[in-house]
């Protein structure tokens, strides 16, 4: 594992007491949010060079952008603006991000690695990978990816057909994991939908995402040669067994918190519970490893998701300020308005923005009714389950590009067929969406 400086685990500690600080919140005995969000940032200006370029440019120009706006909401139009508090938004997700990480911490004293089944080949293969990076990935995220990728390029690189499996079968999960960051981002713009409404039509579609990639790699690509991914289904104990805990402490141990709180608790809990098996030096041992090594890793996703609720807060307040606290962009959004909605955020990423940009700042132009959120966080997942897969500078793509030297522009390029598939079915189911509210 790569050495990190002084600088870097400093950064760690100061994301870590920034989960802490979220976690002690919790509890309503003090009000912390300000500490997060100082603890966040701070961490994020000691990690700023280490970012990769592109993200430091989108993630700069979007922190500018928001300040402008805040600077002019306030003394141009006269605006109120609570200062100390302009740096929380989306302060809820990174930390569910960080909790969320303390999962990579279960598994035996090399890690976690999901137990491997029988070799297997062709379609067979592409579909048994989807499944695997899938149902590991609602849980694990982009850890799995590289678990599951690397054991595929035990014999030789990635082939194309390989990739695409990766990158879908992660991506599909953002339709309806509560572990994904995309869940916490529309759990905190829209916390009056139905998650139960959300899982009926999002679990249905991301399986037809992994019918779809197993289909058109089949007429595309020889596969006799392709390796897959054979998951054991002991493998999907954690998964399944997490879910069951955070639905458990949702509806009956905590109902006053929300799933985003659950999970940022929970999973780090559990994480050091498990590792108290081998001792509690054992376990501060992974724990200090984590902070220092895997925490200041996550920069670029933090520093995306802070300067992206600096956005969302700066357009908000400006839109307000210039035309009023009445003005939104919709009068009434329903299925029509949920479908444009949808397109503009998929073309966003095509562009190279990542969706949640998309999402904040079409948040930040609504007034959503109650009735009218879950619709709202259907067209939010779905456009960025396709967004991130078929974008060329989503995580993913980025990711993989790092890991496996493929090319986000290739990767644009063999998911446009299945972009422009998903895309389609996301309507349909939009508009299902919009009936079933309606």
């Amino acid at each position: 594992m790569q050495e990190t400086t002084p600088r870097q685990q400093l950064a760690g500690v100061l994301i870590l007491l920034g989960l802490i600080a979220q976690i002690i919140g919790f509890t309503g005995l003090v009000a912390t949010a300000h500490a997060v969000s100082y603890l966040l940032w701070a961490a994020v200006a000691l990690l700023w060079r280490d970012i990769p370029k592109r993200s430091r440019i989108q993630a700069g120009t979007l922190m500018v952008i928001g300040t402008l706006l805040l600077l002019l909401a306030r003394f141009v139009y006269g605006a109120k603006v609570n200062w100390p508090a302009m740096l929380q938004g989306n302060t809820f997700v990174v930390a569910m991000l960080v909790g969320v990480s303390f999962i990579g911490l279960i598994g035996s004293r090399r890690g976690h690695e999901p137990a491997p089944g029988q070799k297997v080949t062709g379609a067979g293969g592409i579909l048994r990978t989807w499944l695997g990076v899938h149902f590991l990935g609602i849980i694990l995220n982009l850890s799995t990816v590289f678990m599951v990728g690397d054991r595929l390029a035990r014999r030789e690189p990635l082939k194309m057909p390989q990739l695409l499996a990766l990158n879908r079968g992660l991506s599909s999960a953002a339709l309806w994991s509560p572990f994904f960051a995309s869940m916490g981002v529309v759990i905190t713009l829209a916390p009056e939908m139905q998650y139960p409404h959300i899982l009926s039509i999002g679990l249905p579609l991301a399986l037809l995402s992994g019918l779809i990639t197993t289909f058109e790699m089949k007429q595309r690509f020889e596969l006799n040669d392709v390796e897959g991914f054979s998951l054991a289904p002991t493998s999907l104990l954690m998964p399944a067994g997490m879910a069951a805990l955070v639905m458990a402490f949702h509806f009956w141990i905590t109902p006053s918190l929300t799933i985003v709180s659950i999970i940022t608790f929970l999973l780090p809990s559990v994480a050091a519970l498990v590792n108290l098996r081998d001792g509690p030096l054992w376990t501060l041992r992974r724990i200090r490893q984590h902070t220092t090594t895997r925490l200041p890793a996550m920069r670029g996703e933090i520093a995306l998701f802070l300067a992206a609720g600096l956005l969302t807060l700066g357009l908000s307040t400006f839109v307000r300020a210039v035309a009023g606290s009445e003005w939104t962009l919709f009068a009434v959004f329903g299925t029509p308005q949920a479908i444009f909605s949808f397109a503009a955020i998929v073309a966003s990423a095509l562009i190279g923005l990542h969706p949640i940009i998309g999402v904040s700042v079409l948040a930040s132009v609504l007034t959503l009714e109650a009735g009218s959120q879950t619709l709202f966080a259907f067209v939010a997942l779905a456009s960025w389950a396709v967004g991130t897969s078929v974008g060329p500078l989503s995580g993913i793509n980025l990711s993989l590009q790092g890991r496996y030297g493929v090319s986000g522009y290739r990767m644009m390029t063999n998911n446009a067929y299945y972009a422009l598939m998903m895309s389609g079915l996301s309507i349909v189911a939009i508009i299902l969406m919009g009936w079933w509210q309606g």
